[in-house]
Order: structure tokens, then C-alpha cells, then sequence
């Protein structure tokens, strides 16, 4: 599962207070169980924009985490600042250095 939230960071706003927070939320998700990686980016064309992407073995792994004592103190409210659009994706193709490629079906009903 992927996760990719996005946030704008008004210019006059600390973009370092912004990427400490960050820092501290991709640590308590990154202690959880189910957690395969993480990254925090922000735009090349328009620094304001910032993201964040997580991946997850699975949709349950990823909402167990946001449960956690630690995430709820370090990540939720980084995370409640996010643009309100979608963030939790299912992966559909996977293509590996190389060119391997590798297709999934949906999981949803």
C-alpha cells in the first residue's frame, strides 16, 4: 500500500519547524509494524509543496500504525495539516531496474 500526502507551506512559514516535524512523524511510522519505507519530498518548482510517502505491507498494517501511542503524538498532527484529498492508494504495477514488470489485481470489493 502507498500513502502520499501533500502539504503547502506558506512562504514566511518555517519550511525547517515543517521538516522536524516531518522528521519526527516518518520516525513513529517507520517503528511500526508493517512499515517498509518512507520519504519526505519537497518541489523542485514550487517550494511550498511538500509530500510525504510512506509504504505498507498492507491497508490494515498502515491503520494499525495510525493507532499508535507514538504516531498519534508525532505524526497525526503533521498529518491533519495535509491538503484533504485522497492519500492511501493500493499498488497496481510494480516495475523493478530493468524493466521487470509486475501487475496485482485490486483488493478492493
Amino acid at each position: 500500500m502507498l500513502v502520499m500526502t501533500r502539504f503547502v507551506v506558506p512562504e514566511g512559514s518555517s519550511g525547517d519547524d515543517f521538516a522536524e516535524r516531518a522528521h519526527a512523524a516518518l520516525a513513529a511510522l517507520a517503528a511500526c509494524k508493517g512499515y517498509l519505507r518512507g520519504r519526505l519530498g519537497r518541489a523542485y518548482d514550487d517550494p511550498e509543496h511538500w509530500s510525504i510517502v510512506t509504504e505498507w505491507e498492507s491497508v490494515g498494517a498502515y491503520r494499525r500504525a495510525l493507532s499508535n501511542y507514538d504516531v498519534k503524538v508525532n505524526a497525526t498532527p503533521l498529518l491533519a495539516q495535509a491538503l484533504d484529498e485522497p492519500s492511501a492508494f493500493e499498488v497496481l504495477a510494480e516495475a523493478a531496474p530493468g524493466g521487470d514488470l509486475r501487475v496485482a489485481t485490486s483488493d478492493r470489493a
